[in-house]
């Protein structure tokens, strides 16, 4: 099934050419990056999670004089300053919110008094019925191919999205480890009515990520990523110094408290936005064997739809 046949139904949702959204990444994320894929025929988000509520309001304007089209914002309902981010996203008046790592109930009736289209990410079918059951447009079914943050559960993509296609009236977007047309094609055979890509979109030139981040994204072969963390919350991202000392921890049965000492409060932000590969988290999912070049979003975008 190519990208252009398929159904119409995210599309027409959040009024794009493709049924591509960027995931909203900490330290990826940006203006410049969100509306780049908008203006390519995606869907850009900006990634709030790394973001305080000023910041996030000026990445917002920025993207309403970069791009014409869609946009939204990617909202970490954890976060203990979540009610001023959807409040400063309101204020704005950005008509797309994804919603993560939390209930959407929290928010969705301010969000749908806003006329906000609403979609929440899950990694399994309990928290995809909860989503649908409460009023979200959509959900983002996550696989543990992703990068960053995923779920306790630890279910493939492949088995994740069949499940919720067949259980859930609101329209499926599938993630994790997408990072070529074959795996949109595949995503599509599975039930999924669009795609989010994070990794890839992460190495792109637009991309706010630092440039040690991006070649460590290129170099990364089809082993190089790993699951960590498990018992203070699941991270997948490529590995490196500090993974192995994560992994090391956790296989001498390490104590919670000593797991969270070693994440640190700043972990993603040294590797990610500072660049330092030894010992910062280098989120990243397991397509990383699949990106050899840093290229544009444009011709990201173009390949993916050829």
């Amino acid at each position: 099934m190519s990208i252009k046949n398929s159904p119409k139904m995210i599309t027409n949702l959040f009024k794009i050419l493709y049924p591509i959204i960027q995931g909203g990444m900490v330290w990826v994320s940006g203006w410049k990056l969100a509306s780049a894929v908008s203006n390519n025929g995606g869907l850009g988000l900006i990634g709030a999670g790394s973001m305080k509520p000023d910041v996030l309001r000026e990445h917002i304007q920025k993207c309403k004089l970069a791009t014409s089209f869609p946009f939204g914002v990617n909202i970490p309902l954890l976060r203990k300053d979540s009610d001023e981010l959807v409040k400063v996203t309101i204020d704005e008046n950005v008509k797309i919110v994804f919603t993560a790592a939390g209930n959407p109930a929290k928010y969705i009736n301010i969000l749908k008094a806003n006329n906000i289209t609403v979609t929440h990410v899950v990694s399994n079918l309990k928290q995809a019925l909860k989503a649908e059951s409460v009023g979200c447009d959509a959900v983002v079914g996550e696989g543990v191919e992703a990068g960053g943050h995923n779920g306790a559960d630890e279910i493939p993509m492949m088995i994740l999205i069949p499940q919720l296609v067949k259980e859930l009236k609101i329209p499926v977007i599938a993630a994790g480890g997408i990072a070529s047309k074959i795996g949109i094609e595949k995503a599509f055979s599975l039930g999924a009515k669009g795609v989010q890509i994070g990794t890839l979109f992460a190495s792109s030139i637009e991309s706010s990520a630092n440039i040690n981040y991006k070649k460590a994204i290129v170099k990364a072969g089809h082993n190089d990523t790993t699951l960590f963390f498990k018992a203070i919350g699941l991270i997948r991202g490529i590995k490196n110094p500090f993974t192995n000392k994560a992994l090391k921890l956790e296989n001498e049965n390490a104590t919670t408290e000593e797991m969270v000492k070693l994440l640190g409060a700043k972990r993603e932000r040294l590797g990610i936005f500072d660049g330092n590969t030894e010992e910062g988290i280098l989120e990243a999912g397991t397509g990383v064997c699949l990106i050899d070049e840093i290229k544009s979003v444009e011709e990201i975008l173009k390949k993916l739809i050829s």
